[in-house]
């Protein structure tokens, strides 16, 4: 069985992997906190990777936030992430890693791309100006994948690979009142309004934009079908300078759509109201996932039963914040 690393293990996207190499078996796994290992010290991390030597690596470990956090650290985000990645990458090639996977952000994307928004689309246009330090790295991460495959494929046996995932929501999800993503903040205004028995809730802009939302487990059950593709077949379905695949659920629904969804989780009996003095952000946000598609995998978890199971976890989470 390999011995498999996975960098932020912690985060929600890490831990679902975690939870999916385990309900396979694997029982190898190598994970190391923040303050046992600071992955943008390069040092400390060469020295990680020839301690554990491990076969692979799926590296989710990011600095991420909201809007309002890019905007305000945009330093923050374009450096420690490039650090973080290149650090990794580097490392893990440096120590015989031959199979990684590395998982970026729909963000990467031109802010008017096409939609549904397909892989060639990267590096056609303009990005998101609030967000784009955080793309420029996490482009820059499919960049060095492909740049290691292609300069050490033949030579070393160097598999690199990437996924970029639409939006994200489930178990381990940060709930914070400003600085979460949008279904995370509606699950807690939601759940806070049932409690205090508040007539109305209204949500920013008009309702009518649309997003695609996947479940952490089936990114998680994605990522670790990706990574375990033989690599004629992933060559097949990618080419060297555009090898990063999407993953998405395969539909998306209205903002209104969504905070109803969410309402009727929660079991809130009040109204809904959308103030559409308020900016809606871009008009739609769709991932075209048909390469994926094509390679054998869709997702599983449908945006009802998704919601469930996040607003169980948002209150266990809720209870144990209330017990401290």
């Amino acid at each position: 069985m390999a011995k498999i690393y996975v960098a932020g293990h912690r985060g929600m996207v890490g831990s679902a992997i975690v939870r999916a190499l385990q309900s396979q078996g694997h029982s190898d796994l190598v994970n190391r906190t923040h303050a046992e290992l600071d992955l943008t010290n390069q040092a400390a991390v060469q020295a990680f990777f020839a301690q554990e030597k491990p076969d692979q690596v799926y590296l989710a470990a990011a600095k991420v936030g909201g809007i309002h956090a890019n905007n305000t650290y945009p330093a923050d985000f374009i450096y420690q992430n490039l650090m973080v990645q290149a650090n990794v990458i580097d490392a893990a090639f440096r120590n015989g890693v031959k199979k990684l996977l590395f998982l970026g952000s729909s963000c990467i994307y031109p802010r008017l791309a096409e939609q549904p928004m397909r892989e060639d689309a990267l590096l056609t246009g303009a990005l998101e100006p609030t967000n784009e330090p955080y793309a420029i790295a996490k482009i820059a991460g499919i960049k060095l994948c492909e740049s290691y495959n292609r300069q050490y494929g033949a030579s070393h046996g160097v598999d690199y690979r990437s996924v970029m995932p639409t939006n994200l929501y489930g178990p381990g999800d940060n709930y914070h009142p400003e600085n979460s993503h949008v279904i995370p903040a509606l699950i807690r205004r939601f759940h806070e309004a049932k409690v205090a028995g508040v007539p109305s809730v209204s949500i920013w802009g008009s309702g009518t934009p649309r997003r695609e939302f996947l479940y952490v487990d089936d990114m998680a059950a994605a990522s670790v079908f990706v990574m375990n593709l033989p690599q004629a077949t992933y060559q097949q379905h990618t080419q060297p300078m555009l090898s990063h695949i999407n993953v998405g659920f395969g539909s998306d629904v209205t903002i209104a759509e969504l905070a109803h969804a969410i309402g009727q989780t929660v079991g809130y009996q009040g109204t809904i109201e959308f103030d559409s003095s308020k900016p809606d952000g871009a008009p739609r946000k769709w991932m075209d996932s048909s390469r994926l598609g094509k390679l054998g995998w869709q997702a599983d978890v449908d945006l009802t039963r998704g919601l469930s199971m996040t607003y169980q976890d948002f209150l266990i989470i809720n209870k144990r914040n209330d017990e401290r």
